[in-house]
Order: C-alpha cells, then sequence, then structure tokens
C-alpha cells in the first residue's frame, strides 16, 4: 500500500503533515482521527513509516462479483480488520476485541471516535465504547488526529476524487493510565472519550456539535424526506389548482354557450 497506493497519493495530492514526531517509532499507539472522507484511512496510513491497521465493516470483505471481490483483496491487503456488526452488540465488542489484538502485537491501530463519517464537514461527539475501552484495557497511548479538507477532495457519494492538498495535523499523545483497571465504568469511559474529542477539535478547527453523528445523519435524512414529500404535496396542490381553474373555465364557456343560444 505505502509503495503503490501512497506513493500515488504523495505525487498527486501532496497531502502535508504536521507533528509526525508524536507518533512513536515503535510500540503500541492508538491514534484517534476524526472522519470526513472514505480517503481518510489512505492518506493517514500513507504518510507514516509505520503500519497502521484500521477497522473495517465486514461488508467490504464479503461483497459478491468482481468489484466486490477486488475490494476484499484490497482491504486485506493493506491490512485491514473485518468487524461482523450482526452481533448482539454490532461492531463495538468486536472493535474492541480487534483493537485490542492490534495492541498487543506493539503496532499502531486506527479508529474513528465518532463511528462513522461526518455529514457536514463538523466534528460530532465520541462514542466511548471503542477507543476508551481499548485505552483503558492496554495502556495504549492515544495520539489525537485531525484530517484537514479531505471532505473536499472525496465527498460522500462521488467517485472521482478533486486534485487538491489535504493536511493531517498529529497532537501529542495522551496518557490515561490513571484511569487504568476502570474500563467499565461509563463515566470515565465518556471522559477519557470526550478530552480525546477535545484534543481533536483543536487541531482540527471543526465546530463541534454534541450529538452522535449517526443522530445527524438521521435527522438530515429526515428533513431530505419532508422536504421531497413537502414539495410532492405543493405540486399535487397546483395540479388540483389548475384542474380547478380548467374546470371552471369550461362551465363558464358552456354558461356562455347556453346564453348565446337562448
Amino acid at each position: 500500500m505505502k509503495l503503490s497506493v501512497g506513493g500515488t497519493l504523495k505525487l498527486a495530492f501532496r497531502p502535508w503533515v504536521e507533528g509526525l514526531e508524536n507518533v512513536p517509532d515503535e510500540g503500541p499507539a492508538i491514534l484517534a482521527s476524526n472522519h470526513l472522507s472514505f480517503s481518510d484511512s489512505f492518506f493517514l496510513p500513507a504518510m507514516l513509516d509505520r503500519k497502521v491497521t484500521f477497522i473495517a465493516k465486514q461488508e467490504y470483505f464479503t461483497t459478491p462479483g468482481i468489484k466486490g471481490r477486488l475490494t476484499a483483496a484490497f482491504f486485506k491487503g493493506v491490512g485491514q480488520l473485518p468487524v461482523d456488526r450482526s452481533g448482539s452488540r454490532g461492531a463495538g465488542e468486536a472493535a474492541i476485541k480487534a483493537g485490542i489484538e492490534v495492541i498487543k502485537r506493539g503496532e499502531l491501530f486506527g479508529i474513528y471516535p465518532e463511528g462513522t463519517r461526518s455529514p457536514d464537514g463538523r466534528l460530532y461527539r465520541g462514542k466511548p465504547g471503542g477507543l476508551a475501552r481499548v485505552a483503558l484495557a492496554t495502556g495504549a497511548p492515544v495520539i489525537p488526529v485531525a484530517m484537514i479538507d479531505t471532505e473536499k477532495i472525496q465527498p460522500p457519494g462521488k467517485v472521482m476524487p478533486k486534485l487538491m492538498r489535504p493536511g493531517i495535523k498529529i497532537g501529542k499523545p495522551l496518557d490515561f493510565s490513571r484511569y487504568h483497571g476502570m474500563d467499565g465504568d461509563r463515566f470515565i469511559l465518556r471522559s477519557v472519550t470526550d478530552e480525546v474529542m477535545y484534543e481533536i477539535m483543536k487541531l482540527s478547527g471543526q465546530e463541534y456539535v454534541d450529538i452522535y453523528a449517526t443522530a445527524a445523519k438521521r435527522q438530515i435524512a429526515d428533513a431530505e424526506a419532508a422536504r421531497k414529500k413537502a414539495e410532492k404535496a405543493e405540486k399535487a396542490a397546483e395540479k388540483g389548482t389548475d384542474k380547478s381553474t380548467d374546470d371552471k373555465r369550461t362551465d363558464d364557456e358552456s354558461t356562455d354557450k347556453d346564453k348565446t343560444g337562448a
């Protein structure tokens, strides 16, 4: 990935990076990043000398057809871990187990605390499960990362990327060893997650929204559905008005004919 895709990304997009010195040359660490675009998982690993392992939904590995097989081969090739989201607790438990295994191997584990891509470029509330539990269970430092302008390169739904320079800001490692053994306390998990999100916000300069990105996406989808419904109702009303006007015109013409005949 670094020799092929990584080299191409560097040459074509010329991404800039700040804070590379904050990523350790060896040993485990968690890279916690905002999530603006599908391409985030390519730009960040491409700019680091070390391998970064992200988790990916299992559908990327099981989709049938030629395109599905190519996608699966690519994700396997770059070392991404498939997560089965069909369990009773969804991707959460699977992500935690996968992250702990990566950390135990002394590697870099990449995670997006928001849980999904931002629908509008703003930074949303971090989910307290995966990130905080992996950090507290392993004692690995958490390194906040901010992706800059990647959503402008490849917005959701767009296939062809726009050639422009994205940026990456890497913050100083955060130590949560003071919470060792407290990964079962939901208030501690929330506190750890919020601290990481605050550091990401400072790095990225994004507006922070204190709701989950998944909820924001539902709100946006509901608003869009309501807009389409209103447009449909308006068109129906206009059609009804036009029909009433035509009917009235027909009635008026009939009355005029009757009067002329009389």
